[in-house]
């Protein structure tokens, strides 16, 4: 046996290396440490077998043990095989190999049995460097030593030695469990996990904690550290952070919401409200205030943040005027007040502006509803807190929703014309009713659709024929527009006309229905026309394609009839209209209605008649007149949501 082979003749880890720290030969210990068999380690690199924080300190000690006489040592970590890493006390020095001659490091481990806590220098003085606490924690003996680290966390733990109990009562409830997991696991390293840790005097700390099981020197006794970090700035910036997201996001959603809330206001009402409920909030602003040009001057309202006093201020105030708000609405240009002694400066008689009293630290933005060139539509202020300027993102924001909720006044206030002309025009083509028709009582009632330009294509009429009968008529044209009145019109002008001429209803229908073919309109109208003689009650109808009537009878009862007739007006050429013939007795009631009336979401057409039917005839029990029956009939329809044009028309025989 040489005496390199007596080297490796010990029960601690020992290997002979190159200079260049390639293992030549090593022992059983060396390999273990190592945690690989012995044959996968010769011929490999000494440090590239160590974890990758230890090999600087193992080509280190290779280089000093090599090229020196001095004492060469270092505390080194090895991977070991079981669930701890191996921390030995490691020298290395310089032998030559008897059998050729070359020139080796030996490198071996001492005996540190006697002194472990050097080999955990190296540990604090890590933990010191990287700002980390480090402790010993013994599940078995149920106590936690502090070993040193950065003296800030020292602070944490006054005591050097404390049993794990009082160290888990300064731990949050919701952790604990978190906690002892962390203690008693087996792994060799855990992962971090983080912790609410109440210290005396700084309050709550959040504290993230790992483990790492090691055996101190070979053979010797394991341990298993804990790692602690302060994380409790960092959790404060992120909670910041967190908090900023959140309110952005918040505020991104109430900014959209803004925008929809805008785009479906329907009147200038419905604008003002979506303005002074949301404006404010989505700017960060402690309140609001919307202004509209009138008749050149201001009508000024208010959210409940700004006094009622400070909005009457302000409205009326002539747009010609040299004051913030006016100013900005006539030259289309934003304005920014940071405070009151701003506001002086630049406008120094302004006093009706919402600041508070003394309140220098209120700021205020006003934004007009129209860019600058603009026909001047009106502005909105934001009043805030602070003097500090809104962002620009936040300007950007407000001045682009500035200029939607303009659009919006702009659609709302000519969809208003368009809504104003629309109804005259239908009020100009409906008739009014013979005042006093002998022995008849007549009433009627319309309301346009909800939807287009809120004016439809039912009718109604009635009008003395030259026998002294009297002609009825209710039907509905086809659509919701200007077009279907227009086409109303002419279908209502065409029976009158033909009913001075023709006998009956029957062929005032035929004759219509041929006019309307021959002038290949592209819309169609469904009608009942009847004619009664008031003297003998005798009723002559027929129905192109419309709803049935009513007869209702002043004991509360009523009865649904259903006309012969024909096709609805203006599709199929040679049509007849058979006429029917009943008598209307006294103290009766004829009532025609549109499908509007009886038909709707979720109403049937025979469910809506049977309503209309039973309202008639309570209507007339209870002695109602006319016009109170009619109004009871049509606030019915309007209550259940109607989408069509309504039309009622109630004749009684007196």
């Amino acid at each position: 046996m040489d005496a390199s082979d007596e080297l490796l003749q010990r029960a601690t880890p020992s290997a002979l290396v190159t200079l260049d720290g390639v293992i030549r030969r090593l022992n059983a210990a060396m390999a273990t440490a190592l945690g690989r068999p012995w044959e996968q380690c010769v011929g490999r690199a000494f440090s590239d077998l160590l974890p990758d924080n230890q090999r600087l300190a193992a080509e280190s000690l290779l280089t000093h043990g090599a090229t020196t006489k001095r004492l060469a040592m270092r505390v080194l970590e090895f991977p070991g095989t079981g669930t701890a890493s191996v921390v030995c006390l490691v020298e290395a020095r310089p032998v030559r190999d008897p059998a050729g001659g070359e020139q080796l490091v030996w490198v071996h481990s001492l005996d540190a049995k006697h002194d472990l806590g050097g080999l955990l220098i190296p540990f604090q003085l890590a933990a010191r460097s990287a700002g980390l606490g480090l402790c010993m924690c013994s599940p078995h003996e149920h106590r936690v030593e502090w070993m040193g680290g950065a003296p800030a966390l020292a602070a944490l733990f006054p005591q050097a030695s404390v049993s794990l109990s009082m160290v888990m009562r300064q731990v949050h409830p919701d952790d604990r469990k978190g906690l002892r997991r962390l203690v008693r696991s087996d792994a060799a390293q855990s992962p971090w996990i983080r912790s609410r840790f109440l210290t005396e005097h700084d309050g709550w700390r959040v504290l993230a904690s790992q483990t790492r099981r090691v055996t101190l020197g070979y053979a010797g006794p394991e341990r298993v550290f804990g790692v602690i970090r302060d994380d409790t700035q960092m959790e404060a910036h992120r909670e910041e952070m967190l908090a900023a997201v959140s309110a952005e996001r918040q505020r991104t959603e109430e900014i959209a919401a803004f925008s929809s809330a805008l785009f479906m206001a329907a009147t200038e009402q419905e604008l003002q409200q979506v303005v002074l409920t949301r404006l404010a909030a989505a700017f960060g602003g402690t309140g609001a205030l919307f202004a509209l040009v009138d008749d050149g001057g201001l009508r000024v309202s208010s959210d409940a943040q700004i006094p009622t006093w400070q909005a009457d201020a302000l409205h009326g105030l002539s747009l010609d005027e040299e004051r913030p708000l006016p100013s900005a609405i006539r030259t289309g240009q934003p304005q920014f007040i940071p405070n009151q002694e701003e506001l002086a400066r630049r406008w120094p008689h302004e006093d009706s502006l919402p600041f508070r009293r003394p309140g220098p630290d209120l700021a205020m933005s006003i934004t007009p509803l129209s860019p600058v060139g603009d026909r001047p539509l009106g502005a909105w202020a934001v009043t805030y807190d602070s003097e500090r300027p809104p962002s620009s993102e936040q300007l950007a924001f407000m001045t682009t929703l500035a200029e939607l909720a303009g659009q919006a006044l702009r659609r709302i206030r000519l969809q208003q014309a368009h809504i104003e002309l629309s109804t005259a025009l239908q009020q100009s083509m409906l008739p009014t009713l013979p005042e006093n028709l002998p022995g008849l009582k007549i009433a009627a009632r319309y309301q346009p659709s909800r939807h287009g330009l809120d004016i439809g294509g039912d009718w109604y009429d009635a009008f003395p024929l030259p026998d002294g009968a009297v002609a009825l008529e209710i039907g509905d044209a086809q659509g919701h527009d200007v077009d279907a009145a227009a086409f109303m019109g002419q279908v209502r002008s065409s029976m009158r006309a033909i009913a001075t001429h023709e006998p009956g209803p029957g062929a005032v229908l035929t004759r219509t229905n041929e006019l309307l073919v021959t002038m290949d309109v592209p819309r169609f109208a469904s009608c009942t026309m009847l004619r009664i003689d008031p003297r003998d009650g005798q009723v002559i109808g027929t129905s192109a394609g419309h709803v049935p009537l009513l007869l209702a009878r002043d004991d509360g009862s009523h009865d649904l009839r259903t006309l012969s007739g024909g096709p609805v007006l203006g599709v199929v050429p040679e049509t007849d209209y058979p006429e029917e013939t009943f008598t209307l007795e006294k103290n009766t009631a004829l009532v025609l209605v549109t499908d509007g009336v009886v038909e709707g979401p979720g109403l049937t057409l025979e469910a809506g008649l049977e309503r209309a039917g039973t309202l008639a005839g309570q209507a007339l029990h209870d002695r109602l007149g006319v016009e109170a029956t009619a109004d009871r009939i049509l606030d019915a329809a309007v209550e259940v949501d109607h989408l069509d044009d309504v039309a009622v028309l109630v004749i009684r025989r007196a």
